[in-house]
């Protein structure tokens, strides 16, 4: 019975998951990253990735207006969760040192944490001043 109730919440995970992991696969479409090349495409994904986590997670948890119970699972954990993509970094990062650029290849492992991290702040600060200026904080 406990798995029946928890359906819908896979549900709506798998449903945010395929359409994250599909605008990602769009954007590497849309910018795809030469072999060799510095991926700036995973990069900019993942922070903006992160943003929406940050923004998110205030409007879904810091405002007086409870959201709807299956839409932080399908947003946070499933569109935005398949939207970024820590295994890609991890192989850019390895293909990046493996091809004899260390320096671009810790550039790019330092760099998208702290852009990751950064981003997650601004998303976070932006909602939170917006969500003030609202008069719609808990």
């Amino acid at each position: 019975m406990a798995l029946r109730r928890e359906l819908p919440v896979v549900a709506v995970i798998a449903a945010g998951g395929a359409l994250g992991a599909s605008a990602r696969y769009g954007a590497s479409l849309a910018w795809p990253t030469p072999d060799g090349a510095f991926p700036w495409t995973v990069l900019t994904v993942n922070a903006c990735g992160c943003a929406l986590l940050g923004v998110l997670m205030v409007l879904l948890t810091e405002t007086t207006t409870a959201p709807h119970p299956l839409l932080r699972p399908f947003l946070g954990t499933g569109f935005c969760g398949g939207f970024t993509t820590f295994s890609t970094y991890s192989l850019d990062t390895q293909r990046l040192l493996g091809a004899g650029d260390p320096t671009r290849g810790l550039l790019y492992l330092g760099g998208t944490l702290l852009t990751a991290l950064a981003a997650v702040w601004a998303g976070v600060t932006a909602a939170r001043a917006l969500v003030r200026r609202g008069g719609r904080h808990a």
